[in-house]
């Protein structure tokens, strides 16, 4: 596939709070992105650290932030992340074709640049093409793991065609158009998923104050029960990750200082997710998935 004569207007977008405190990768983040993007839109709410001078430290053009104060009464559900990724949205330029969403622990390795920019040409004139559909890599514990339960998404809407009536669905995970699914196509690119990689310190103090925000977030007991780490070896399934991060990450991988001692061949399943994996490896088919949007 080669990209097409018509290059369409890609505005990125993106929400952030406290990301010094909670060790956000938010400067790789949209730092991954630029180089297909036209600008980048940052929402930045009112921190208790600097996130604020660490978006404008860095050196694009391209990058407009706005600043917002999240609504705390948004809290239940997870209703603020989207309330304020609509803020982020509607920001993005009107004459943009697509927009381009990426979230604060997301990156994008950059050889997956001209499959985007290729897909973004191929339906920028397809209306029936609302979005386009990423495969997910979830990162667990350090760069080294990555999470491969059925307990992980695997697929996620990151870019949108640029619509109004396009909304941030729930805790924004995905989007909505007037309250339907978007009809996407899904394309050979991933988004690296590093929000479960941190220092175990960081991680704990991230996921007990989730559980203070998020008042109504089922938290597991040990979880509320730790003082200081978080316990990674609670997972039910992990493997090794075969390839390379993202050049932006290597920096931040370069200076981790902890280690998790994770053993790929133990399985934590539950009888149900036992039954699912084997269904899945003799079918090829993942029953009862949840899936927010319309595979065309």
């Amino acid at each position: 596939m080669s990209i097409l004569p018509f290059r369409p207007k890609i505005s990125g977008f993106t929400i952030v709070r406290n990301a010094i405190k909670y060790d956000y990768p938010v400067v790789e983040s949209i730092t991954s992105i630029l180089p297909v993007c036209d600008e980048m839109v940052v929402a930045v709410g009112k921190s208790e650290d600097d996130t604020l001078d660490l978006i404008r430290s860095i050196p694009s053009e391209k990058i407009r932030i706005i600043e917002t104060v999240w609504d705390e009464s948004l809290r239940t559900g997870g209703r603020v992340l989207a309330a304020e990724t609509n803020k982020a949205f509607d920001a993005v330029s009107p004459d943009a074709d697509w927009a381009f969403y990426i979230q604060a622990d997301e990156v994008v390795h950059e050889k997956y640049h001209h499959t985007i920019l290729d897909a973004a040409c191929m339906y920028a004139d397809d209306r029936n093409v609302e979005g386009l559909l990423f495969h997910y890599t979830h990162f667990y514990g350090t760069y080294r793991f990555v999470a491969d339960s059925r307990d992980w998404y695997r697929h996620e809407i990151r870019i949108i065609r640029n619509l109004k009536d396009v909304r941030s669905y729930r805790d924004a995970q995905g989007f909505r158009r007037n309250n339907r699914k978007l009809r996407v196509k899904l394309i050979d690119a991933h988004i690296y998923h590093y929000g479960w990689v941190k220092n175990p310190y960081q991680q704990q103090l991230k996921m007990q104050d989730m559980h203070a925000y998020w008042s109504d977030i089922n938290m597991p007991r040990h979880v509320l029960e730790a003082n200081e780490l978080y316990d990674y070896g609670s997972i039910d399934s992990v493997a090794l990750f075969q390839g390379t991060h993202p050049s932006v990450m290597q920096n931040r991988i370069n200076n981790a200082d902890w280690e998790v001692n994770l053993d790929p061949g133990v399985k934590n399943l539950s009888l149900k997710n036992r039954i699912l994996a084997k269904v899945e490896q003799l079918t090829g088919k993942r029953l009862f998935e949840y899936k927010n949007y319309q595979l065309i």
